[in-house]
């Protein structure tokens, strides 16, 4: 599954450029969240078709977001910053900030609120990660930082979320360093908007 960045980054630019709507003044913006998951050996196409086997290493992670653009009633962008911890067969610390495109407009949201996202940014692992070492040729400690999210929430508790993730670091093809492949990790979590 090939991903152009350039062509991303041209969506999200003319999804502003078109204009948008701004937020209730008592509409949640911002949002933590605090993931766990397990690091697979496959690829990323392989991950998101769970044709994969686990490493036995695992992640904690806590993130802040915000929406910060909305256009019309389906389409939020976002940023956030994430704090990853490592164990087992690898254990480093990975700090992550991206930009998310999510699509907020489905037709059974009176039942069931759901979401689904995308984006990219930066990833810096404090050391070089030893799965991506042992899976790939080479890896790096800054690559490029992918996720694709899916979230439910009830609407009686919207403030509430449960989410499920590919937590994807990358070289961009070898735009980083000449790596060409790094991780991915399934993860879950809970989200809280306020």
């Amino acid at each position: 599954m090939k991903i152009n960045l350039k062509w991303f980054w041209i969506v999200v630019l003319l999804i502003t450029a078109l204009g948008g709507t701004s937020y209730a003044a008592d509409e949640r913006q911002w949002a933590v969240s605090l993931f766990t998951g397990r690091l697979t050996d496959g690829d990323l196409g392989d991950s998101a078709m769970f044709n994969v086997s686990f490493e036995d290493a695992f992640l904690v992670a806590g993130t802040l977001s915000k929406k910060y653009y909305r256009y019309s009633d389906s389409i939020d962008l976002e940023w956030e910053v994430q704090a990853v911890k490592h164990f087992k067969d690898q254990n480093h610390w990975e700090f992550n900030g991206l930009n998310v495109v999510r699509w907020t407009a489905f037709p059974w949201d009176r039942y069931l609120e759901t979401s689904v996202a995308a984006g990219t940014g930066l990833s810096f692992a404090s050391s070089r990660p030893e799965i991506e070492s042992k899976n790939h040729t080479d890896t790096s400690n800054i690559l490029v930082y992918l996720m694709f999210e899916v979230a439910f929430s009830l609407p009686t508790v919207p403030e509430w979320s449960l989410v499920t993730r590919i937590h994807h670091r990358s070289g961009a093809y070898g735009l980083f360093n000449d790596v060409h492949g790094a991780s991915n990790a399934w993860i879950f979590g809970l989200r809280y908007h306020f």
